[in-house]
């Protein structure tokens, strides 16, 4: 069965960077997809991976990590630019989405700037089992 499970981005808000991290990757060890809110700071992103890395064993082969942040500078009018630059100024990081899964059941992450296309492993009921 495959399972997503939303995080709104005010549960990780007020979190510092490693528990954001530590958060994150204990619901993926869970073998669930986190769809979150917004997006990580791009050092969070590289801690993540980072921290990846460091835990990888038999029953935990990684993360796929994919952000989704639609937006087209060349067609938007000035007017537009400043209310979005005022938004992300006043809102942060809540913009856009991220989507982080096991890479155990995430096959591909395919993306364009308006849309994610998220193909899945099947899991053996085998493999669950052990």
């Amino acid at each position: 069965m495959l399972t997503l499970q939303y995080i709104p981005y005010s549960d990780i808000e007020a979190l510092p960077s490693s528990k954001r991290i530590s958060k994150l990757l204990n619901v993926v060890k869970q073998n669930k997809i986190v769809l979150l809110e917004g997006r990580l700071r791009k050092t969070e992103e590289a801690d993540l991976i980072k921290k990846t890395m460091e835990e990888i064993d038999a029953k935990f082969t990684g993360v796929e990590l994919s952000v989704i942040y639609p937006e087209n500078k060349d067609t938007l009018a000035l007017f537009q630019r400043i209310k979005k630059n005022i938004i992300n100024m006043l809102l942060g990081d809540r913009l856009g989405m991220t989507i982080i899964g096991p890479a155990a059941v995430i096959k591909e992450i395919k993306r364009d700037p308006n849309k994610i296309e998220l193909l899945t492993n099947e899991i053996s009921k085998k493999k669950k089992g052990k």
